[in-house]
């Protein structure tokens, strides 16, 4: 029995799309009395944010004609990423949770897509390590993402994990 069988999925993806929408409810209210917050990207990438896992969720999507697919819930995450870079584009500026936000959605995107080529394409039925993988890392990922919209600190140390990197790289150049 699987981790999404055992606690139930429905109640998990209604958790995230709650938690997603308690991070936008805060962040307008951070952002109505905080002017620093003012000139981010915090209060638009939690309501993209929200828009993306309320318009995914199973709740609207239980009434529709078509049953929702891995492959539909990646594209929902590339559009959501399409959209935060957009955003960074007009604001040019973020907050630490704009990174963790990134991360969380490529990494729900690769784990859509991996599913989507063994249950879809490979047509595999059998259980195995790839589903849990995926039905513990996307929940895991979705409330890392839900607290770095809340809490917007670097927890993890992602940003100075991205810093580092990129110091690394540009002290490293190859041509």
């Amino acid at each position: 029995m699987s981790f999404i069988e055992q606690l139930g999925f429905f109640s998990l993806s209604a958790m995230s799309a709650w938690g997603f929408l308690m991070a936008f409810f805060f962040n307008i209210f951070v952002y109505c009395i905080d002017e620093n917050k003012r000139k981010t990207t915090l209060l638009i990438s939690s309501f993209i944010m929200m828009f993306s896992y309320l318009a995914g969720d199973y709740f609207f999507n239980w009434i529709t004609y078509t049953a929702t697919t891995f492959l539909d819930w990646a594209l929902y995450d590339l559009a959501t990423l399409t959209f935060l870079a957009i955003s960074f584009y007009f604001v040019r500026r973020t907050t630490p949770s704009f990174i963790y936000l990134i991360a969380g959605l490529i990494i729900n995107t690769t784990l859509f897509l991996s599913v989507y080529v063994d249950v879809e394409v490979y047509q595999n039925t059998t259980h195995w390590i790839l589903w849990d993988v995926y039905s513990i890392g996307v929940n895991i990922v979705d409330f890392t993402m839900i607290i770095a919209l809340i809490v917007d600190r670097d927890f993890l140390l992602l940003n100075k994990l991205k810093s580092l990197v990129l110091s690394s790289a540009n002290n490293h150049k190859l041509a």
